[in-house]
């Protein structure tokens, strides 16, 4: 799934939902669409609209002061919002959310402030929908890093046209850890870099090699870059296959040859520092 954030720079709510439905409206056409709107005024965590879905999704979403990007209320937070929308959503556009690490549309001065310095990649600033482009938009959301979870890849091993002889799935899910003893300096977040084009190449291959063995149906491999705070999931390899034996080797050989060969960079941001481990003897 790919994820769109659209931003209120000035031009007001209605000028946004109007570039909403347009944005919307082209994403239909090329998948299923979800829409996540983010409201501090709302206190309980989650209303669907009063006023019906945005103009051609498939599922909307409001979130309140309890379903923030950090909150843990009894509403959805945006995350699991988003992991909601992974599993069955091409694409997922979320209004009203600064601090949203995806790429992003502002409505109205791009220089407004509305964004900081978590924000994802600006795809445009327009004044309304008239400036707006939603099929550029649309073809440059395609070329950044899909929104993935271990359901969401689950669900498409489980799609394959050779599902019906497979009798296994395995999955490995590899995470932030916090500490690797208890006197360790705790590890608030991870950075990851690839190496443009060549990481995804190298992963498509390797993909392609484990997919040729015998009994081996179906693989995905999918690594997460930017910031990924502790806790937060990092890599999730997936094997469809006909037997367990095949499943779980190939899931082995997955996360083993992705570390390996795929040209990853990582910066470790501890409470006491910060450093790129490729510069640590």
């Amino acid at each position: 799934m790919h994820v769109l954030g659209i931003l209120d720079g000035g031009a007001g709510e209605e000028t946004v939902e109007r570039c909403l439905d347009r944005l919307v409206s082209e994403l239909g056409g090329r998948g299923r669409v979800g829409v996540v709107r983010y409201d501090a005024t709302i206190a309980d965590g989650l209303h669907m609209p009063e006023t019906g879905p945005a103009t051609g999704s498939d599922v909307t979403y409001e979130l309140g002061a309890d379903g923030d990007w950090l909150a843990s209320g009894t509403g959805l937070s945006i995350t699991e919002a988003l992991d909601s929308l992974a599993i069955d959503c091409a694409y997922a556009v979320v209004v009203g959310v600064p601090s949203l690490d995806e790429p992003t549309v502002v409505v109205g001065d791009a220089d407004s402030g509305v964004g900081d310095a978590e924000a994802g990649e600006m795809l445009a600033a327009v004044s309304g929908p008239g400036e707006l482009e939603p099929d550029g938009v649309a073809d440059e959301l395609e070329d950044h890093e899909p929104y993935e979870t271990l359901e969401s890849l689950v669900r498409a091993v489980k799609r394959s046209p050779r599902a019906e002889r497979a009798g296994a799935i395995a999955t490995f899910t590899g995470r932030v850890r916090a500490k690797d003893s208890a006197d360790d300096a705790r590890t608030e977040a991870l950075k990851f870099e690839k190496y443009d084009g060549v990481a995804d190449r190298r992963m498509g291959e390797i993909r392609e090699e484990l997919e040729a063995r015998e009994g081996v149906y179906e693989v995905r491999l999918h690594h997460r870059t930017g910031v990924v705070r502790d806790g937060e999931d990092i890599v999730f390899v997936v094997v469809l296959a006909g037997h367990r034996g095949e499943a779980f080797s190939t899931v082995e050989d997955g996360i083993n040859r992705l570390k390996d060969e795929v040209p990853l960079f990582k910066k470790e941001i501890t409470v006491e520092d910060e450093f790129w481990v490729h510069d640590r003897p």
